[in-house]
């Protein structure tokens, strides 16, 4: 009653100040008040019942509460999961908006496994001026179009068109590791990080930027800085209006790193195009049906719909920049953390050596299809990484139709969010989630664990479309970077300070040592 109340007192309210232009502006900011009151208390009325985190106040929410850092607001998220342990789920207040924190299997696979729940929480919103509306943002029609027509870009056997990029650069990041062996401690996350670059960039665009040699590329700065960048902005509430955050130093220069970036990939994309048409000329007047290697951007030049339509350049755009963007840095922290707790458990480093030795022998050469499917425990080991520390941390759903979680109703455009990094830590399907045991992800293991207890590459209809593409790279670097080195770990788990920002990594880094191995 109160809320119909207060609907029909802003309706006249508005009509009555409209009869004033001067007072027209004032309306329309009472109307946009009285709306996002009356969308709290409601939900506030809906989601009583809901475990509400303590310290929340009307309008602010947990606001004062929430920790600004962001290495001490991943442990207070921790903290907060621990106190509800007992409980499917939790809810705080960001302003008047309600997130659901989802961290139990049953909990989590209503929404993923849902093909009606797959829309984007607001915070992706800040991802769109740089990928615009690719697979990772877009929702609807337009996702289920677009996912349909790119997944057969990923299947196993173009994916191996990429390998030879993958080896090429995992051996100049062994060249380059070469300075270390049998030296001091040293930061590993820079290198690692530049050659996953190397990589997305080659296989994505076919562009060889050569970011592991060349520290001056501008490209290379402006997709670490816009990356940083998004992350101020969805800190900073005040930068969550356009109008405001370009009158900033920080929106100014967002403006200038945005379009360093756009200009690359529409110059890259134009090129290509020009030299895939020249190409095919050339096949067509020689008769030859031989072509180079190609990237995923050669691929997105020939798909197309149902229909027999071809992306738009945009629409080419928003998916190279959508790969670029998601496959370099969750990759690089995957990697990162391997060589970690590698480091860290000596036994677990020695079961992979012995494989490697089994597969490789004493040679360095290049890995192969075939070397790969063989590379069964490393695998373990990726997954049990993955599942201890997830490159990304949390991820969120906006709720796009009225649904019931866990026993508890939640209304429309409610924001949930999914929380691996504890979801992996159920002592339920993970005894001793503490511990680094790759035989967990072991055949016998595995059986009959909940499909939704481990999610690293998120699950349901919108899995992530590259985690084969993730994990040939990743085997394929750390069995380049193992034949040659013995990795030993300087730091415990209680010293890495983890920071949850797009991605989750330590907070000084990966600091390791390196010792060359005898052929």
């Amino acid at each position: 009653m109160v809320a119909l109340w207060l609907v029909q007192f802003g309706q006249k309210l508005l009509l009555c100040s409209a009869l004033s232009t001067g007072c027209l502006a004032v309306a329309l900011l009472l109307w946009s008040l009285l709306v996002m009151l009356v969308n709290y208390a409601r939900h506030w009325w809906q989601l009583r019942t809901v475990p509400t985190v303590a310290g929340a106040y009307p309008f602010v929410g947990h606001g004062l509460i929430a920790e600004r850092d962001s290495q001490e607001f991943f442990k207070q998220l921790v903290r907060f999961a621990e106190e509800f342990q007992h409980m499917p789920l939790f809810k705080f207040w960001v302003g008047t908006v309600p997130l659901v924190a989802l961290y139990r299997a049953e909990s989590v696979e209503t929404i993923l496994c849902s093909s009606k729940q797959i829309d984007k929480a607001y915070v992706y919103t800040f991802i769109k001026p740089w990928l615009g509306l690719g697979l990772l943002t877009s929702t609807g029609n337009k996702w289920q179009s677009r996912r349909k027509m790119l997944t057969p870009t990923f299947h196993f056997t173009i994916l191996e068109d990429f390998l030879d990029v993958m080896n090429e650069q995992a051996n100049i990041l062994v060249n380059k590791l070469e300075e270390y062996a049998n030296k001091e401690k040293f930061n590993c996350t820079f290198n690692i990080t530049l050659c996953t670059l190397d990589i997305i960039c080659e296989t994505a665009m076919g562009k060889n930027i050569g970011a592991q040699v060349n520290d001056d590329s501008e490209y290379v700065h402006a997709v670490c800085r816009m990356s940083d960048l998004i992350l101020q902005r969805i800190k900073t509430p005040w930068f969550w209006v356009d109008n405001l955050f370009f009158m900033f130093k920080q929106g100014q220069e967002h403006k200038r790193t945005l379009k360093i970036l756009h200009d690359f990939t529409n110059n890259v994309i134009t090129e290509r195009a020009i030299v895939m048409q020249k190409e095919e000329e050339c096949r067509m007047k020689n008769n030859t049906s031989k072509s180079k290697r190609k990237a995923f951007l050669d691929l997105l030049l020939k798909v197309t719909d149902a229909e027999g339509n071809k992306l738009s350049h945009e629409d080419i755009r928003e998916e190279v920049d959508t790969f670029m963007f998601e496959g370099h840095d969750t990759t690089a922290a995957a990697l990162n953390w391997s060589l970690y707790l590698l480091g860290s458990y000596p036994e677990v480093q020695k079961k992979v050596d012995k494989e490697l030795e089994e597969v490789f022998g004493k040679s360095d050469r290049p890995v192969t299809m075939d070397d790969l499917r063989r590379l069964k425990y490393l695998e373990c080991v990726i997954k049990e990484t993955l599942r201890l520390f997830p490159s990304v941390p949390l991820f969120g759903r906006k709720l796009n139709e009225d649904c019931e979680i866990a026993g508890y109703k939640f209304l429309k455009d409610s924001e949930a969010f999914i929380a691996p990094y504890i979801l992996h830590r159920d002592p339920r399907y993970f005894p001793d989630p503490e511990e680094f045991k790759p035989e967990r992800f072991f055949l016998e293991n595995s059986h009959g664990r909940h499909p939704y207890a481990y999610v690293p590459f998120s699950a349901g209809p919108r899995n992530c479309i590259g985690q084969k593409f993730a994990m040939m790279e990743e085997k394929t670097v750390l069995s380049c970077i193992l034949r040659k080195f013995w990795i030993e770990s300087t730091q415990k788990r209680e010293e890495l300070g983890l920071v949850a920002d797009l991605i989750i990594r330590p907070a000084n880094g990966i600091w390791i040592k390196l010792k060359r191995k005898n052929k």
